[in-house]
């Protein structure tokens, strides 16, 4: 695996040379309903999730209403990191369900209805990449690979599509254009 230097930007090759398309007839949703924290946070973003609580509530679970009552719209994990909480431990307390049991993030439900600021958590539209800010202030972005995408990374082989251009959207929306395009260049040079 390389490493691309992109500005401020370490981004491992393997989200240019790794394929991916989230299958969610397969998975449905499972990446909100299993681990062992909730969805990394910025600050920002639990500003977004303290503010307009009332407003996202309403697309919510009982029981995520009653786990974010209890425990705040968002916590500190074992880690010390800002994320959000969890139903016992368990699945993200922002989480809801059709009649099917797929998976939807009430967030995301909230904002489409025009009722939240925060589309979703950064950290939940661009998996599987996952950010770490270095000591440096540059920003790593590596490939996370977890058994529930399985499903995903052979669709997106299937269908030939590059993990960053599946999260086009979001790497703009976090990072802009100019880097979004940059990717696009380092792609045509390792994997062309």
């Amino acid at each position: 695996m390389q490493i691309i230097e992109i500005g401020n930007f370490l981004v491992a090759s393997t989200i240019l040379t790794e394929k991916f398309v989230c299958d969610y007839f397969r998975c449905h949703g499972a990446c909100c309903i299993i681990g062992d924290s909730g969805a990394p946070l910025s600050e920002t973003e639990c500003s977004h999730l303290k503010n307009d609580f009332n407003k996202i509530s309403k697309y919510l679970r009982p029981e995520g209403i009653r786990s974010i009552e209890e425990q705040g719209p968002f916590v500190l994990d074992s880690d010390g990191d800002l994320v959000t909480p969890l139903i016992e431990g368990e699945e993200c307390a922002y989480t809801q369900f059709d009649k099917e049991d797929n998976c939807f993030c009430g967030v995301e439900v909230a904002f489409n209805a025009g009722e939240s600021t925060l589309k979703k958590p950064i950290s939940c539209w661009l998996y599987p990449i996952r950010t770490t800010t270095l000591s440096n202030g540059m920003v790593a972005l590596n490939l996370h690979e977890w058994h529930i995408c399985l499903d995903a990374f052979a669709k997106g082989k299937k269908d030939g599509v590059p993990v960053f251009r599946f999260l086009r959207e979001p790497l703009i929306f976090a990072y802009g254009k100019d880097f979004y395009d940059q990717l696009e260049i380092a792609y045509e040079q390792i994997v062309l």
